[in-house]
């Protein structure tokens, strides 16, 4: 399923606001414009985030690395962040448990439209910024809506709120 005009707005703001971020901080981090998360495990599918942010110190060890745009090991991702579309279940429930059993610190779960079950965002429905912590192996959910300050374990100087990242 292809993303919609508001949906690259919000994932691009983001991948701005994450690096200006990691060039302030000189982290030796990165996003690439694009990538496929393919673990060589039978419980997980490939995935192309809408943001990832790679650890370059650690790519060296990716088998495919060199010759595709594809990440095998979780060492290699720092953070991912997928902005919610019509498949919301999927983003709260089977990436969570993906990215949890490949080690990835952090998951961003952006519901920009408050489009996510009730269940996951609450009553009443409206957009919502979740942020996944991973620890140990299942991940801490915290979630901010409108007008609050996002606080990332991983990124602790990111100074980010959902209404920034929402489209005009």
């Amino acid at each position: 399923m292809e993303p919609t005009g508001p949906h690259e707005t919000v994932s691009g703001k983001i991948a701005t606001q994450i690096g200006i971020y990691l060039v302030a901080e000189q982290l030796p981090w990165f996003i690439p414009r694009t990538c496929l998360i393919y673990p060589f495990a039978d419980a997980a599918t490939v995935r192309r985030p809408d943001v990832v942010v790679l650890d370059e110190i650690v790519l060296h060890r990716e088998p495919l690395w060199e010759r595709e745009l594809v990440i095998t090991l979780g060492r290699s991702i720092k953070l991912v962040v997928e902005v919610v579309s019509s498949n919301w279940e999927t983003d709260y429930a089977r990436k969570v448990e993906e990215y949890a059993l490949l080690s990835i610190p952090e998951y961003w779960i952006v519901d920009y439209r408050g489009l996510d079950g009730v269940a996951f965002i609450g009553k009443p429905k409206q957009p919502t910024f979740t942020v996944c912590q991973l620890v140990e192996d299942t991940y801490n959910q915290q979630q901010y809506r409108l007008n609050q300050a996002i606080n990332s374990p991983l990124l602790p100087r990111l100074q980010l709120r959902l209404d920034d990242i929402l489209p005009r």
